[in-house]
């Protein structure tokens, strides 16, 4: 598990084989087929391993409410580890990046064993879609931090990162949705100089 953990943080998982894995664990590949059947089961039990629903709920609902964005986004960057030596969450996402597989897996651990039940201990109507646009965040902030590693966000320390993004996460969990301004037509056309309509007549 570990070193499937650590070949799918590294290499993601398509680029990464049963072979490989039981290389790095010192085994035979038959083992690796024993307990787990394949790539997609061993992948399935890693992601399942890293993603453990019930820290989140429990990072979510312990403690006064309009904390929670913060203790959730230092939750998930203990978990992601350093920029350095990631850990094996990071395997998890930036394989489903690549993979419709992995992204399946993915799917199936955010919607069924997470988001659900931080919904349900929210208890503040439309509890699912917060929940999914908080995971929308964390799994963005992974991407850009640990995999494709962006300057600024690999040099600022979590303490940093945590400052700017709980307030973000706060609002996706409790805070109150504003409907989206619909500005009229004319109103458009006005503010782009016509460029929309004289684009659309070509």
């Amino acid at each position: 598990m570990a070193a499937a953990a650590r070949r799918f943080a590294q290499a993601g998982y398509d680029a990464t084989s049963t072979r490989q894995i039981a290389a790095d664990a010192g085994v035979d590949p038959a083992l690796v087929r024993r307990f787990f059947g394949g790539k997609e089961e061993l992948f399935s039990e890693v992601a399942s391993a890293a993603i453990d629903p019930s820290s989140y709920v429990t990072a979510v609902t312990t403690g006064p409410l309009d904390q929670a964005g913060e203790r959730l986004i230092r939750h998930y960057l203990a978990l992601l580890g350093t920029v350095d030596q990631p850990g094996p969450l990071l395997g998890v996402i930036r394989s489903a990046v690549t993979s419709e597989h992995a992204a399946h897996v993915l799917r199936r651990l955010l919607a069924e064993r997470m988001f659900g039940r931080v919904a349900e201990a929210l208890h503040t109507g439309q509890g699912e879609l917060r929940a999914a646009l908080a995971g929308s965040q964390l799994v963005g902030v992974a991407v850009a931090r640990y995999a494709v590693k962006l300057a600024p966000l690999t040099a600022a320390d979590d303490d940093c990162i945590a400052g700017w993004i709980a307030p973000v996460l706060q609002h996706y969990l409790t805070g109150e949705v504003q409907p989206a301004r619909r500005e009229p037509a004319e109103a458009v056309r006005r503010a782009d100089g016509g460029q929309s309509a004289d684009l659309a007549s070509h």
